[in-house]
C-alpha cells in the first residue's frame, strides 16, 4: 500500500508530497502556498482521490491496488 501521495492545488498548481492516512478517507486539505481550502470533487471520496497522484488507503484496499 501507498501512503505517500503528491497533492497538487488546483488554485495556484502547487505541489507537495503528503502522507495519507491509512484509517480514513480526507475530505478537507489545506493548500501550503495559497491557503485555499481543497474538497474532494464530486463522486471521489477524499481530497487525495481528486488532487493527489496516488489514491487514498481505503480506496487502494477496496481496488486491490497497491
Amino acid at each position: 500500500m501507498k501512503l505517500q501521495s503528491v497533492i497538487t492545488c488546483p488554485r495556484c498548481g502547487f505541489a507537495r508530497e503528503e502522507t495519507m492516512p491509512t484509517d480514513r478517507c480526507q475530505f478537507l486539505y489545506q493548500c501550503t502556498n495559497c491557503n485555499a481550502i481543497l474538497r474532494p470533487q464530486p463522486g471521489d471520496c477524499c481530497v487525495f482521490c481528486s488532487y493527489g497522484s496516488t489514491v487514498c488507503p481505503p480506496k487502494q484496499q477496496e481496488t486491490g491496488t497497491s
